[in-house]
Parts: structure tokens; C-alpha cells; sequence
């Protein structure tokens, strides 16, 4: 039973909780009477020793610790409840007495829920900057479609040159000794894209098909593998054949070939539309990320750092599921970058951070609005998420806690009510826009 409850922190309540000496005798019987068919001391058919007497050879509190366990979840849950407490962490508990005349005595130190203050989040002000599609973005695109039906044309004419993909054998020594990783026979690369290490690519340039030459170049300080970082290398190469990409030029023929359009206008002004609903929906995506911005920083309440842990736990299981559909551990990927656990950990923090504060505040704004979940509207979304996975809803709802599901239902009606309410800064708006005339302004003003 609940002995007493007293909050020593912020967001830390202290439950000591006693169990009487009936119930605790109960409890030491019940483990004796589990534990004895592999108890054995000599002299004794292994199950056939007496409690007295395995209570002699191995401690009164033999079966103390079973005893205790078996009783503390019920007793915790029961006090947790009677003092209306919402568990962010498990308890940390700590048996403060125990003996046979008397129970036990139980500490339960508990992390919970923080309370959190907040106000003004309906017409919140944010910019909205929809972003004018010019002429080159709409042939970088074009651009797409000329890479696409691009001729290879092979050459030996000529030396390589930045932009030309060349076939190159290669093996990489320290000294007068091979390393390993550093070899590579009829490997593909586009001179200038940055595959290897910085210098590498620009010595090709200016060789024949058929040289062989060394390559000589120092991995970077912060090179993924340390042991190499730092290191001159040199790369002795064969350069075994040049290519390069010509585009076709863009006429009607092309675009009837390659798309569903039959001109070149035609299909221009299909990417101009598309391009400026992008915009349009990348300016409310914007917009609404610096609503739920602002909705973050009104929260200053403490927040207990183990919620934090928790949904960083839950960032790096995501992304390690990531990884294993690459067939890569997560192992591995620290070897490849030479980062550590740790160190990718604290590259989610922020986001976590970001996270958890975003959904405090979002299910007390639904608590304040009274936002509620009808029956019909559970149906219909539980319909909509069974009918995504090829499930029953009966199956649905085997799989998942409803209590739960219905709080994320009203977190994202609180979502709405937030972005419904947010209000178009036009002053940033323009602001915005002004930031961008100058460099035209200047091309203006250098041209009179």
C-alpha cells in the first residue's frame, strides 16, 4: 500500500510503499515454492529440500528477492495510480527495509510528465515566400531530359579533361608498400565529380589513353580512416580510355521521342507549372515548419533529460533500421565514418530536443482546446490505416494501443487548429523579397 507521496523536484515524486508481513510471508512461500524443484543440497533429493532448512544452508533472505519482485510491480502500479501520476521513465526503486515480523518498505524515486505552460499559439505571424520560377530553372530541367538521350562519344584525340569520364586501373602505396582499399582495375570515373580524394581527379587531367603515371596526393586530416589521414599517397595509374557526353540538341523531335508532349513549348510550359506548384507547396511546407518553430520555443518548462534519451533511442533505432536495408550495420557505418555511437547520437539531440518539446506542447493545446476523438472518426482513420497495410481493422486494432493512437489523432488536430489560426506576415514577406532585388539591382546599375 501507498505509505507516502511527496514531490521532491520539479518533475520528480518520491513513493514509499509498504507491504505488510502477511503479505510478504505469502510472497516468500510462492518463490520457495517455484524455485524448489531445482534447489539441492547434498544429502537431499534435488526438490526435496525443506524451506527451514534451504532458509539455513543459503540465508533467510533467499527467496527474499523473488518475493519482492513478484509483489512490487502490482504495489507500484496501484500507488502510481492512487497518487494520479503519469511515468515518463521507470521508477528507480530501492528496498529501504525488509524482514519477516515487519513487510517491507519500498522507495520508488519517479520521473513524471512535466506540466507545461503555454499561450498564444493562434495567429501566430510567419513569412510565406513563394519562390518565382525563372527561365533557368525550367532548363535545368530540360537539361534532365538532353542527359538522358546523351551519345557517349569515345576519345583518343585528345587528352582528358575536366567533365570527361575516364576508365583508369590504379593501386595507392605508402612508401614502397601497397595499402590496403587503394587498388582498383577498369574503375569508372568523371573527372571533376569529387569521387576521390581531392587532387586526384585533376592529375588525370592532361593524359593520353594509354599513360601510365603516378598520382601523388595526402589524405585529408579528418580522412574516415585513421590511419590514413594525414598520409602522402601515391597512386600508380593506367589511364585506359576517355569518353565524354554529347547532348542532342532540344527540338520537337526530341521531346516527342522522350516525353509525352509533342513540343518543345509544350513541354516547357508543363515544367513551368509544375516547378511553380512546387514552389507553392514548398512556401506553405516552409511556413508551417516556422509556425510549429515558434510553437517551440514558447515552451520553457523543465523537461526531464530521460524524455530527451528516450526519443533519441528511438531516432538512431530508425535510422539502424535504415542502415540494415542497405545491408549495412550500424557497426559498420561507424567504421566507414569514424564516428562512434556517441558521436551519432548527439547529431539527433537537437531534433529529439525539437521533438518532444513540439509534442508537449501540442497535447497540452489539444487539452486546452478540449479537442476530442469521436467514435466515427477513430473508425474512419483506423479504416484508412488498416486499408494502407492490407489489414483488417480488427487485425488493426489487435496491433496497436488505441488510447495512444487517439492522442496522436488529437496532437494533429491540434496541429491544424495551430496552422488554421497562423497568420501571413507580409512585413517578412517583403523583407524577403527585397533581400533578393539587389544582385539584379546591381547587374542594372553596372550596365547603365
Amino acid at each position: 500500500m501507498l505509505k507516502s507521496s511527496i514531490k521532491t523536484d520539479v518533475n520528480t515524486t518520491e513513493l514509499v510503499l509498504s507491504i505488510d508481513a502477511a503479505a510478504f510471508e505469502a510472497a516468500v512461500e510462492k518463490e520457495y515454492q517455484r524455485q524448489k524443484k531445482n534447489i539441492q543440497i547434498k544429502g537431499f533429493r534435488k526438490g526435496k529440500v525443506s524451506r527451514k532448512l534451504a532458509e539455513r544452508t543459503f540465508g533467510e533472505g533467499a527467496f527474499y528477492e523473488g518475493a519482492i519482485n513478484s509483489l512490487l510491480g502490482p504495489e507500484l502500479d496501484a500507488a502510481v495510480s492512487e497518487s494520479k501520476l503519469e511515468l515518463v521513465d521507470r521508477p528507480s526503486v530501492e528496498v529501504l527495509s525488509v524482514d519477516k515480523e515487519n513487510g517491507v518498505e519500498i522507495k520508488a524515486v519517479c520521473v513524471t510528465k512535466p506540466v507545461i505552460e503555454i499561450s498564444d499559439y493562434k495567429g501566430i505571424k510567419a513569412a510565406k515566400v513563394v519562390r518565382e520560377i525563372t527561365d533557368e530553372d525550367v532548363e535545368k530541367q530540360v537539361d534532365i531530359i538532353r542527359k538522358r538521350n546523351a551519345r557517349i562519344v569515345s576519345v583518343d584525340d585528345r587528352p582528358a579533361q575536366m567533365g570527361d569520364e575516364v576508365i583508369i586501373d590504379f593501386e595507392g602505396f605508402f612508401g614502397d608498400e601497397a595499402f590496403e582499399g587503394g587498388k582498383g582495375e577498369d574503375h569508372p570515373l568523371v573527372l571533376g565529380s569529387g569521387q576521390f580524394i581531392p587532387g586526384f581527379e585533376e592529375q588525370i587531367a592532361g593524359k593520353n589513353v594509354g599513360d601510365s603515371f603516378d598520382v601523388v596526393v595526402t589524405f585529408p586530416e579528418n580522412y574516415h580512416m585513421s590511419d590514413y589521414a594525414g598520409k602522402e599517397a601515391v597512386f600508380k595509374t593506367v589511364l585506359k580510355s576517355i569518353s565524354y557526353e554529347e547532348l542532342p540538341e532540344i527540338d520537337d523531335e526530341l521531346i516527342k521521342d522522350a516525353t509525352e508532349f509533342d513540343t518543345v513549348d509544350e513541354y516547357k510550359a508543363d515544367i513551368r507549372a509544375k516547378l511553380e506548384d512546387s514552389a507553392v507547396k514548398q512556401a506553405e511546407s516552409a511556413f508551417e515548419n516556422a509556425v510549429l518553430e515558434t510553437i517551440i520555443g514558447k515552451v520553457d518548462s523543465p523537461i526531464p533529460n530521460c524524455m530527451f534519451e528516450q526519443r533519441i533511442n528511438e531516432l538512431v533505432a530508425s535510422f539502424e533500421r535504415q542502415l540494415q536495408q542497405q545491408n549495412m550495420s550500424l557497426k559498420m557505418y561507424c567504421q566507414y565514418t569514424g564516428m562512434d555511437e556517441a558521436s551519432i547520437r548527439e547529431t539527433y539531440r537537437e531534433r529529439a530536443e525539437s521533438e518532444v518539446k513540439l509534442r508537449l506542447a501540442l497535447e497540452k493545446i489539444a487539452e486546452l482546446e478540449n479537442i476530442e476523438i469521436t467514435d466515427e472518426e477513430l473508425d474512419n482513420s483506423l479504416g484508412e490505416l488498416a486499408a494502407a497495410n492490407n489489414m483488417s481493422v480488427e487485425n488493426v486494432r489487435r496491433f496497436i494501443y488505441i488510447e495512444d493512437y487517439k492522442n496522436d489523432m488529437k496532437v494533429q488536430k491540434a496541429v491544424e487548429l495551430v496552422k488554421e489560426s497562423a497568420v501571413v506576415d507580409d512585413s517578412a514577406n517583403e523583407a524577403e523579397a527585397v533581400e533578393e532585388v539587389p544582385a539584379e539591382t546591381v547587374a542594372e546599375e553596372s550596365a547603365e
